[in-house]
């Protein structure tokens, strides 16, 4: 289906008419910049990944409500890799859509390739190598169908790349050839700096053009992705323009609210619209869940707000409340699926034995001939000698971190043979804000460190370090988040815990004071930490419990 919006016929519910409740975020963790197309009754949606692989996980749905990752975009070497960037850099903002029997991605790859286009006939891939666009200069680009054209949306530099302030910046337009993607034309700047350049608006982008009656409608957000965030709408009657802003302008933010009300939701913005099940409109967007102030370790999340359109014809999201809503009731039935749960609180267990399940996350790299999977050992990693304080591909198997307050919990079989081999679980958000507990040896006796990142001193600092009383390979490892604080503990026997770093900062993993675009991630890491190493360590399971921050 192509992103028009058509009048529907009114749909009259009956008070046996199946309701619903949708619970914020519908995707809990690092998942930002949702876009989402619907094709028939099924909705799709993607995110950004930056330097994870695979990248841009492929979402299935049928209520908006629970969704199962089917798949990744980025899944071959052949496609791209991502070596020697940092973990903020990569995929930007990728848009899904569809026509005539085809799904398209559209994204930047922000340090290699600029923008491309990805197709697949099936959206839980195969999708096909990259389709570069040199021509298409910036990020955050989108696609329109319009008729028998085809034309491409992204955010550019400010006109003749002479800015008039810092952040300003512009949308553009180009029609594609539909057989081989090149650009036709001119370029046509749609929007110069934001809604009223006169107050200096920064960081238009996002945008996405939609069909409905007789107008265009041009979305997109505003403000930046932190708490200035917004999203501003504008209209035409030709694709390429003059769009006219509305007057009441942004139709989504959340920064005009008090930061110190309870639970707050934040940064809001990035949208994309959809027709939900009921025929009405819906916005999925990015926000974040503070635990303090500014900050929040989860990253920024997928939400979804209802939208109503105005008499004279303008969307609004979430209309009737200022505050973005942790839930809303829809008329429609729930239409549950065998996968693991994204959103409210939830427990799972992933028992390593022959796959892994699409949401573990690798560093840069597609290569993984250091992994191996048995039901006999579980995961088995080799330990190589690249760390995850470099921009490589280090024996890294990464988890979100969806919740506040979460628990992480594995059983792991290793023996270091020198001090520089070590084997445990990471609360890692870049290459210098972690937490690491691991197992190693230090004089020849077996202990349990704690080890925190450093990036003055691009190395990591060793926190705490016990010596283990018996000589089992095994341990059982655990991290908890508690919102600003960490507890690191170990176990020799199973539950017997040993808290070895409580009270860690919590903070340092926040994106307020490690920056860049993620959340931070748990993760099964091994390293022999500059040398060579032919020894292995092997994690059975992986136990996560997650608690909504507002409980």
């Amino acid at each position: 289906m192509r992103k028009y919006f058509f009048l529907v016929s009114l749909m009259w519910f009956t008070a046996t008419q199946a309701q619903t409740t949708i619970h914020n975020p519908i995707l809990g963790g690092f998942y930002p910049d949702p876009s989402i197309v619907k094709v028939n009754t099924d909705y799709y949606l993607v995110n950004s990944t930056f330097v994870y692989v695979p990248g841009i996980p492929v979402f299935h749905s049928k209520d908006l409500k629970n969704w199962k990752q089917i798949g990744s975009v980025v899944t071959r070497p052949t496609q791209m890799d991502f070596m020697g960037e940092q973990v903020s850099r990569g995929l930007f903002a990728p848009a899904i859509s569809y026509h005539d029997g085809l799904f398209y991605i559209t994204c930047t790859d922000i340090d290699q390739d600029g923008n491309f286009i990805m197709t697949a006939k099936n959206p839980a891939g195969p999708w096909s190598n990259p389709i570069l666009l040199p021509k298409v200069k910036g990020i955050d680009p989108s696609l329109f169908f319009d008729d028998d054209k085809v034309y491409i949306i992204y955010n550019s530099d400010a006109p003749e790349r002479k800015p008039l302030y810092d952040g300003h910046r512009t949308i553009r337009i180009y029609e594609l050839d539909k057989e081989n993607f090149s650009v036709k034309g001119e370029e046509t700047i749609l929007v110069n700096g934001g809604v009223d350049i006169s107050t200096k608006p920064v960081w238009i982008e996002g945008p996405h053009i939609y069909k409905r009656n007789d107008y265009y409608y041009l979305c997109a957000a505003e403000g930046g992705t932190s708490v200035n965030h917004s999203q501003v709408i504008l209209r035409s009657k030709n694709v390429r323009g003059p769009y006219i802003p509305y007057d009441k302008n942004p139709i989504l933010t959340q920064r005009h609210l008090d930061p110190n009300r309870k639970n707050p939701i934040t940064s809001a913005g990035h949208a994309d619209l959809v027709e939900g099940p009921d025929g009405n409109t819906y916005a999925v967007f990015l926000a974040v869940r503070p635990y303090e102030g500014n900050y929040y370790n989860t990253g920024r999340e997928t939400f979804l707000a209802p939208v109503k359109w105005t008499a004279d014809g303008w969307p609004i999201i979430n209309p009737d409340h200022q505050e973005i809503q942790y839930q809303f009731t829809v008329n429609w039935p729930e239409l549950k699926q065998n996968a693991l749960p994204q959103s409210g609180a939830f427990t799972y267990r992933h028992t390593f034995k022959d796959t892994l399940d699409y949401s573990f996350l690798f560093l840069r790299s597609h290569d993984k001939s250091w992994l191996e999977l048995s039901a006999k050992k579980g995961l088995t990693l080799q330990l190589k000698p690249e760390t995850c304080m470099e921009l490589s591909n280090p024996a890294f198997v990464g988890k979100r971190q969806q919740h506040a307050f979460a628990t992480v919990v594995t059983e792991m079989d290793f023996k270091a043979a020198k001090e520089n081999e070590k084997a445990g679980l990471l609360i890692f958000q870049n290459e210098f804000h972690f937490y690491y507990i691991c197992k190693s040896i230090a004089s020849g006796i077996p202990v349990i460190q704690v080890f925190k990142g450093n990036k003055a001193s691009k190395s990591m600092d060793l926190l705490q370090e016990q010596k283990l009383t018996t000589a089992n390979t095994k341990v059982w490892l655990k991290i908890e988040a508690k919102g600003a604080n960490y507890n690191l503990a170990y176990a020799e026997q199973p539950k017997n815990w040993k808290v070895l770093a409580p009270h860690l900062d919590g903070k340092y993993l926040s994106t307020q004071q490690a920056g860049g675009f993620v959340g931070a991630l748990f993760a099964i890491y091994a390293s022999a930490n500059g040398k060579t190493s032919t020894n292995t360590a092997s994690f059975k399971y992986l136990d996560y419990e997650g608690v909504d921050l507002k409980q």
